[in-house]
């Protein structure tokens, strides 16, 4: 099976070094497979590391997001399927045999989802991987998802360009590669999860870098909602619990402000952090069967994630108030 894989890279003179290694590794032993890296117009020697590595495609063009920059890569590769990771990835040995075999095995498969891992053992970066795996368990459950990230993501090249490709509308890396994934779905294109096709990530290991994250994520998350709304209520990959604790949010704010202003407004401020960490239990016991210290902080690991992500929603949706967005009807294979 030819396949072509794409990274696209900003500034990642730093990181992409080991990633690149461990790709040109498994493609010498996949004939047919091609490393493809689009430059995004990096200021940093970048470019100069990529040309080390020989038989890696390097395509260059002026900053236009890591969206046009994928896209880039997708419409010069030769490959019938198209992988994705990013530059401060490590795919792991395996990664491109998980990646591709699901291909062979579902003719009518169109798109795949692989998943991340990580060393580190700071609190937040414990956390974080939890909560990854939180949201796997969730996919793993279902046959058929609606939800890809590109750090370890595939398509079929030719049902990839038909539907667009990524929407550029986006212009930083966030959510653009979930509205993909969710226009996919509502075409009707079948997409699978494979937990065994994993790379290696650094994840934000301090609480402001994580909250920071969750921020940018929500406030883009919105335009990808407001162009598939009927994915507003549920997709394959989010916890419904996580959307309960967001709605909680300004509830538990106000009763604890007007808890201030009136003191015997107390009990229901008290009341309303008691729902808001009743809600937290189905994650705190999962996590505490994989690490007792972040099972125990992970009610205010949740809590501050829905004020974060509540700021982002908003201003998210103040700042994506026209409509956008095509309709499509079918997938095309």
């Amino acid at each position: 099976m030819i396949a072509s894989v794409i990274i696209p890279a900003y500034n990642e003179a730093q990181t992409l070094g080991d990633g690149l290694a461990s790709l040109v590794r498994q493609a010498e032993q996949r004939p047919g497979v091609e490393i493809i890296v689009v430059d995004d117009g990096s200021t940093d020697q970048t470019p100069d590391l990529v040309q080390r590595f020989p038989g890696v495609r390097l395509l260059r063009q002026n900053r236009q997001g890591p969206a046009a920059a994928r896209n880039r890569g997708a419409l010069e590769a030769t490959g019938e399927i198209i992988l994705f990771t990013d530059g401060d990835c490590l795919p792991l040995d395996n990664w491109l045999e998980e990646m591709l075999a699901p291909f062979q095995q579902f003719p009518d498969l169109i798109g795949i989802k692989g998943a991340y891992i990580t060393r580190q053992r700071s609190l937040t970066a414990r956390f974080v991987q939890i909560e990854y795996e939180d949201k796997y368990d969730k996919l793993a459950s279902q046959r058929y998802i609606d939800f890809i990230d590109t750090y370890s993501a595939g398509y079929r090249r030719q049902a990839f360009l038909a539907a667009g490709g990524f929407d550029q509308e986006f212009p930083v890396a966030c959510a653009e590669d979930v509205e993909l994934s969710y226009r996919l779905a509502n075409l009707g294109c079948k997409m699978l999860f494979n937990p065994k096709a994993q790379v290696m990530h650094r994840h934000p290991d301090s609480i402001g870098a994580y909250l920071k994250k969750k921020f940018k994520f929500a406030y883009w998350r919105v335009l990808s909602v407001k162009k598939n709304p009927n994915k507003i209520l549920a997709d394959s990959h989010t916890p419904q619990f996580m959307k309960v604790q967001l709605a909680l949010f300004p509830a538990l704010l106000a009763s604890i402000l007007s808890a201030f202003a009136a003191p015997w407004f107390s009990k229901i401020s008290f009341a309303g952090f008691l729902v808001a960490l009743l809600t937290t239990i189905p994650f705190v016991v999962k996590a505490l069967k994989k690490d007792i210290l972040i099972g125990c902080l992970s009610p205010g690991f949740l809590i501050l994630r829905s004020a974060a992500q509540f700021l982002g929603v908003t201003l998210g949706m103040l700042g994506n108030l026209r409509p956008r967005g095509p309709s499509r009807s079918r997938c095309f294979t």
